[in-house]
């Protein structure tokens, strides 16, 4: 009877550990998820910092190559071909 008593005070033991384990695991997946939502928050956050900057910087640009830099001009004339192209469908869609 003993060895009976023994080997369910061993499998006692283990599961008693395997809960022990389980719930380290479940703790630390937790923390992980947690982790994962705050990296992901700041992975949209400097998303949006960088399409910001990306439209200052074009912004800049075309600022830069009307005061008559040489490094953009041929942007800048594309630009403004673009805008006036804007402007003339406007017009002819107010004069129809």
């Amino acid at each position: 009877m003993s060895v009976i008593a023994e080997i369910i005070d061993t499998l006692e033991n283990k599961i008693e550990k395997l809960f022990t384990k389980i719930n380290s695991l479940e703790k630390k997946s937790q923390d992980l998820k947690i982790e994962l939502t705050k990296s992901a928050t700041i992975i949209r956050t400097q998303s949006q910092e960088i399409e910001a900057l990306k439209a200052k910087y074009e912004t800049l640009k075309v600022a830069n190559a009307l005061l008559g830099s040489e490094d953009n001009k041929r942007e800048t004339k594309l630009k403004i071909n673009s805008l006036i192209r804007e402007i003339d469908y406007c017009i002819a869609q107010l004069s129809d």
